[in-house]
């Protein structure tokens, strides 16, 4: 959330030193408790993001999220439901820094999202009295800022977005964008795979050609050892992992450990 009290916002936090500087790591967060977020922030992650494509969270879970994560002084991105003009604006509306749009695949389905997102006159973005703007107590000093400092992120997970990427870079305002090599190998008939067929190089060759117009690239890093390769491959936004597959894998390792004495 903008605050206008300081003038680096939290989005500027994320975006600095972008594309040259070092990595951005973050997570995706998946589970009611804002004590999830609390954690993950005092552990130093640089940005979080919340998921409600898929999943259960509903927008009161996202919420209590965001005050965590907005007092906390991180970013707070929203990974929403849908490319539709209710849950991009109430996801600004309730406090996210950005949005992640899943299953962008055409310029024209991403200046949708930045019309939905962004106020007049680049957008068409309503005007409520909600968390961003502190309950109508500083709306004016959040409008004059909201368009410059809120993210519109594509999710580009189809073959599709493959074919229409370059188009797809020269919308005005594009920051970054987020790759899904899972479901774009699905697309490309690689179904279950995480870099089926041609994706992995596309993912590295998209990422690059973005780097050169000063737009972030994110993705998952699935292990530790894939940080180090996307850090080398270019990719600014490292995602660690989502909360749930993170203490999955903790509790496996520690159950393998105590196998032995179990038995």
């Amino acid at each position: 959330m903008i605050h206008t009290d300081n003038a680096k916002s939290m989005i500027h936090r994320l975006k600095n030193d972008l594309p040259d500087g070092p990595p951005k790591f973050g997570m995706w967060v998946t589970l009611e408790s804002p004590n999830v977020s609390e954690a993950a922030i005092g552990l130093g992650l640089d940005w979080l993001l919340i998921d409600m494509e898929h999943g259960h969270l509903g927008w009161k879970d996202v919420a209590n999220h965001l005050r965590v994560i907005n007092a906390r002084g991180i970013p707070g991105l929203i990974r929403v439901p849908d490319l539709c003009r209710e849950s991009i604006q109430r996801a600004l509306d309730i406090g996210a820094d950005g949005i992640v749009v899943p299953m962008i695949s055409t310029r024209e389905q991403l200046e949708l999202a930045f019309r939905y997102g962004k106020y007049p006159p680049r957008g068409a973005r309503g005007l409520g009295g909600e968390r961003c703007v502190k309950w109508g107590l500083e709306t004016l000093a959040y409008i004059q800022e909201a368009n410059s400092q809120t993210l519109v992120i594509p999710l580009l997970e189809t073959r599709e977005a493959v074919e229409n990427f370059t188009q797809i870079l020269e919308v005005p305002g594009l920051d970054g964008i987020w790759f899904g090599p899972s479901d774009m190998s699905s697309s490309y008939g690689f179904l279950g795979q995480w870099e089926g067929g041609p994706v992995a190089e596309a993912v590295v060759r998209m990422c690059q050609a973005a780097a050169e117009k000063g737009i972030a690239s994110g993705i998952l890093a699935r292990d530790a050892s894939e940080i180090e390769l996307r850090r080398r491959q270019g990719f600014q936004w490292i995602t660690l992992g989502a909360d749930i597959n993170l203490m999955m894998g903790s509790l496996k390792n520690q159950l393998a450990a105590a196998k032995p004495i179990r038995d």
